[in-house]
């Protein structure tokens, strides 16, 4: 596949059909025949290497013989910079494996930030471990080193960094409280491959770290997969055996069938593995483009003032796995408690003028009902004894329910490296939105007390017309 440098934007702005918003019957800043790009994209390449396996009759790691697990295992190993990496069938999955293989046991306490995707939360549940949650911060909406002291007892385990839509964590900050403490860091890096923190790859740091391959992610399978990285020659044999019922399975030879712990049935797909490894031949030059295309859309976007876009702070880079906006109330003439009503607002109004803006996680992780209800096994493993118990509440957690009232991600998009016509329409769809900052207010104004504000941004035209009177 032919990677395309990022395209220039034009001297003169796109013309537009309409000056009127496309919510009160204007025309669409986004065309409608200039569509998302497909992803992940499938290349001959990548077909050849599917049929590879195909012709080869090995499917899993069980296989006697198979090369493309273990070719992508020392591949990405190499391009992160550790030791080892273990494949496994889903990044969920690969998250539990490396905390069960870094010793966390039922009753342990295990860190995770209040915002992220449930996967998260649960895998440390799945081990009957115990999730305790720490407020994000609002600039990279990642763990808070600031808050994570106080979360640390003496049941505490591991913390669970994730770097959230792509930006790496503060690693430095994290991993020094938690060597003080004897703590285990895990990275959660299933939305920023590629991205580096001083230097050095996301993923290479933490004790053990994990990398999802969902169809959806930056370095994507034909489906489901999961990666662990670590320079622990202990960790990895232990995750090794938990992926596959606990055994060690020679590369050749007999399989011997015995147990040597309590493992599962996390192992990967020799064809996902295959096509992966294709897609990791194109990974940086696609990431190189995808960066371009990104910082040209947020270049066009931090000169609007209502809008707070993405920061990446200079020690760091930015995977751009989702774009994550906020909107400013004071730019658009309100006062702070109308940010939810504008954000929905103008949300709304982005969509329709072509701009796939939408939530990324309606609440908190303590808010889901798992969590808030401790629907686990039975009560466990809060039940279990000695288990502090700690409530989860969403007010817990004031800096995640701001990012999460005043926020909408933009997901998906940017991802294809010919992307670059399409955001600089998605741009001029900002722009559009901003210059009618007036008439968005006063919609988010009228609308604050009612119950329908809170899904303006779904409804359609007729509804919205009905209830708001806007036309």
């Amino acid at each position: 596949m032919t990677i395309k440098p990022a395209v220039k934007p034009s001297v003169t702005p796109a013309v537009r059909p309409s000056v009127d918003l496309a919510m009160f019957g204007g025309g669409r800043a986004v065309p409608r025949d200039l569509r998302i790009r497909a992803w992940p994209t499938v290349t001959e390449q990548d077909e050849q290497a599917v049929q590879r396996v195909l012709r080869s009759g090995r499917f899993t790691s069980a296989s006697a013989g198979e090369e493309e697990i273990a070719g992508l295992e020392r591949e990405w190993a190499r391009h992160v910079g550790t030791e080892h990496c273990v494949a496994v069938s889903n990044g969920t999955a690969a998250l539990s494996v490396a905390l069960s293989a870094a010793g966390v046991e039922p009753g342990d306490e295990v860190i995770v930030p209040a915002l992220s995707f449930i996967g998260s939360a649960t895998a440390p549940l799945h081990l009957m471990a115990v999730p305790v949650f720490v407020d994000i911060d609002p600039v990279t909406f990642n763990l808070d080193p600031a808050a994570l002291e106080a979360a640390i007892t003496g049941r505490t385990k591991a913390i669970v960094v994730v770097h959230l839509h792509g930006l790496p964590a503060d690693l430095d900050e994290i991993t020094a409280i938690a060597d003080r403490h004897g703590i285990t860091v895990v990275e959660d890096a299933a939305q920023a491959h590629g991205a580096r923190y001083r230097g050095r790859a996301v993923g290479s740091i933490g004790a053990v770290n994990t990398f999802s391959l969902n169809v959806s992610k930056n370095l994507a399978t034909c489906g489901e997969g999961g990666l662990i990285t670590t320079d622990d020659p202990d960790i990895a044999t232990r995750a090794t055996m938990l992926r596959q019922f606990g055994e060690l399975i020679p590369a050749s030879g007999e399989r011997s069938y015995v147990a040597h712990l309590l493992g599962w049935n996390c192992k990967p797909n020799a064809i996902q593995a295959a096509f992966t490894r294709s897609r990791l031949t194109h990974f940086d030059a696609e990431a190189a483009v995808r960066d371009q295309n990104v910082r040209r859309l947020l270049g066009r976007l931090a000169d609007l003032p209502g809008f707070l876009v993405p920061d990446v702070p200079s020690d760091r880079t930015h995977a751009w796995h989702i774009l994550r906006f906020r909107v400013r109330p004071a730019a658009f003439g309100l006062a702070d408690a109308f940010a939810g009503p504008l954000r929905a607002v103008v949300q709304r109004a982005l969509r329709a003028e072509g701009v796939p803006a939408a939530p990324y996680q309606l609440q908190p992780l303590p808010a889901q009902r798992v969590f808030a209800e401790r629907r686990g096994f039975g009560g466990y493993p809060w039940a279990l004894p000695g288990v502090v118990e700690r409530p989860y509440r969403a007010e817990d957690y004031p800096a995640t329910l701001r990012v999460l009232d005043d926020s909408f991600t933009v997901q998906k998009a940017h991802l294809h490296p010919d992307s670059g016509p399409l955001l600089d329409r998605y741009a001029d769809a900002f722009e559009k939105v901003w210059e009618h900052r007036e008439a968005l207010a006063a919609v988010a104004a009228r609308t604050a007390h009612t119950p329908h504000w809170e899904r303006a941004a779904e409804i359609g035209d007729a509804e919205w017309e009905a209830a708001f009177g806007t036309r």
